[in-house]
């Protein structure tokens, strides 16, 4: 170890607890003050940060005055998220263009509503010229949310109204990272394989004619078995093989 880097260890050692004695605050006063600390009071019990008619998660109920805890419920604009994912299992399908319109915009899609999504979402699948070499696979993480998030606040400086706050342009936005992260996470991954456990790589343009779903998968799919022209991707059959 040089000496420079065994100054730089000593300082913070040293330093560290100089910021401890003289930071912390005493655990007493949050409970004096009514200060949440985070997300969780002194019990543990989940803060009310905000309101929302989006999304509900039920944690508890309430059994003759008392309230206990129950099997955890998630709730998607007023549907249970099981049977959400029941109905597209049932009927072969992924769900992800469903799930995410009703997110956005409050209902269910029609056929006619679905597919002229799906093909607004197909648009937005692409990222800035070299982005993918420049941004993504340079400095890979193993964390993958720390590649989204340098990956998400770099496509900030590719956007022209990245400060209007216009209904339609954060609509606009939210529809575009919608449809790049998948491909940001699963490129993220492939490089952090690639770079740091000296695995092969494989990149992989999104199909448009393939659900978000389908494309996550195939590109994952075609990473593992190389130059084999196998594609995960098919309109007709769920899950199915198929060949170029």
């Amino acid at each position: 170890m040089s000496e420079t880097t065994t100054q730089m260890q000593d300082f913070l050692t040293r330093q560290a607890k100089v910021c401890h004695d003289n930071c912390e605050i005493e655990k007493d006063l949050y409970k004096e003050l009514g200060v949440k600390r985070g997300l969780r009071d002194v019990d543990g019990v989940g803060v009310l940060a905000g309101l929302t008619n989006i999304s509900c998660i039920q944690s508890s109920e309430m059994i003759n005055g008392e309230k206990v805890p129950c099997e955890g419920k998630l709730f998607y604009r007023g549907y249970n998220i099981y049977e959400l994912v029941d109905g597209f299992m049932k009927r072969g399908e992924f769900g992800f263009e469903e799930i995410t319109y009703l997110l956005l915009f409050g209902k269910l899609p029609d056929e006619k509503q679905l597919k002229e999504f799906r093909e607004i979402l197909a648009q937005s699948m692409t990222l800035p010229k070299n982005f993918t070499r420049d941004v993504i696979l340079k400095a890979p993480s193993k964390d993958i949310m720390n590649t989204l998030t340098k990956s998400i606040l770099t496509l900030a400086s590719y956007d022209d109204k990245a400060s209007d706050i216009s209904m339609e342009n954060v609509l606009r936005q939210c529809l575009m990272l919608i449809s790049v992260l998948p491909m940001m996470a699963v490129y993220g991954y492939h490089g952090y394989n690639h770079y740091v456990n000296d695995d092969s790589l494989y990149i992989h343009r999104p199909d448009p004619n393939c659900s978000m779903a389908e494309n996550a998968a195939s590109r994952q799919i075609l990473y593992r078995i190389g130059s084999q022209s196998v594609r995960y991707c098919t309109r007709s059959s769920y899950g199915t093989w198929r060949r170029k």
